[in-house]
């Protein structure tokens, strides 16, 4: 899930650094809104409560007891409680994904030895305790695009290797000590302003942090096998804290107001990096950097092709760099591209979005 360089910060949606909670019965009696589809405000049909809910009791009509899937994806679905999922006591994989759901309730139907439950773009504001009987088997738990606040309620599920909390309004990275198994953690577009709470996660392999309010990399000193880290569309100002990833292959931090490049010293297996975006005068501390692959730099404040000969030219592997929308670029509309292939090597195969013709 690589996210692309040109894409947008979301907008704030709910108020910052209070509790709302409230408790597990209000929200879980709460009314869904009428007329309004999940996530996106897609018109839906003119149907009563009860009518709706005679339909989500026929959803599984067809389903046959020994079903190891079930993918019930976009069904408008309001209630798991009804669905009478019980019976299915063989399945390892199940997808609630883009429905009408406001609360987990029912899932305690499923069987304790699910593998991955997918209830992403729903209308969740609690996990509550909905999650309990699931044991270590579960190794991928999707809560994607909610209205989630806090990481609670999943520090039993030792097995997970895959945790997705994208797109939900989280402000603090929490509860996690117990998930050591982890190895891709996604809290991209959430409120989240630090660093925090991964120490234990030792086995991480990608952390994807993107669209939050970040103005500081740190506390990743403990993610020793960390190879894919996304920080892109936050409020980071310097390149730091990342002397101990050196397994870092990959590291995407478009957006921020990063000024000059450093800090790279020990990442020496890194093969691509994106800093479109930032506040960048100049290539330096790269040069060292033999790995490199792909280099987005477009949308900084680079001016010298000398320079890019000096940091780069020599790279052995270096086969596609972006630097549309600098200084070298618009000032050197007819020889851009040639300029390019000269300060750089044989290797090159991609200048911007155009391969090199050979």
């Amino acid at each position: 899930m690589t996210n692309l360089p040109d894409e947008k910060p979301v907008s704030d949606r709910a108020s910052e650094g209070t509790d709302n909670e409230g408790s597990e019965d209000d929200a879980e009696n709460a009314v869904a809104p009428q007329g309004l589809g999940s996530m996106g405000g897609i018109p839906i049909d003119d149907e009563v409560e009860g009518e709706l809910i005679d339909r989500d009791e026929d959803l599984l009509n067809d389903i046959e007891d020994d079903a190891t899937e079930l993918d019930l994806t976009h069904m408008r679905i309001r209630s798991l409680a009804v669905l009478n999922l019980k019976r299915l006591t063989k399945l390892t994989y199940v997808s609630f994904r883009q429905n009408l759901i406001t609360s987990l309730r029912g899932l305690e139907d499923l069987p304790e030895d699910l593998e991955e439950l997918d209830v992403y773009d729903n209308r969740i504001d609690h996990i509550g305790h909905h999650l309990d009987h699931f044991g270590p088997k579960m190794h991928t738990l999707d809560l994607s695009f909610n209205n989630i606040r806090h990481i609670k309620h999943i520090d039993h599920l030792t097995g997970l290797k895959n945790l997705f909390f994208v797109q939900n309004q989280i402000s603090h990275i929490q509860n996690l000590d117990t998930l050591t198994s982890i190895t891709n953690l996604e809290l991209g577009a959430n409120k989240i302003r630090k660093i925090e709470g991964l120490d234990k996660l030792v086995n991480l392999e990608q952390l994807w942090l993107g669209k939050n309010k970040i103005t500081k990399l740190e506390n990743l000193g403990a993610l020793k096998k960390l190879k894919i880290l996304s920080i892109q569309s936050n409020r980071i100002t310097k390149l730091e804290g990342l002397d101990e990833l050196e397994e870092l292959e990959e590291l995407y931090i478009s957006h921020n107001g990063i000024e000059k490049i450093e800090g790279l010293d020990n990442n020496k297996k890194l093969n691509t990096i994106d800093i479109t975006a930032n506040r960048i005068s100049e290539l330096e501390n790269l040069s060292h950097l033999t790995e490199l692959e792909e280099l987005w730099a477009s949308s900084n404040q680079l001016s010298s092709f000398p320079n890019v000969e000096k940091e780069l030219g020599k790279l052995p592997k270096l086969h596609t760099v972006y630097f549309e929308h600098n200084p070298l670029q618009r000032q050197n509309m007819v020889t851009y591209r040639n300029k390019v292939k000269l300060a750089l090597g044989p290797s090159l195969r991609q200048i911007d979005a155009t391969f090199i013709r050979t």
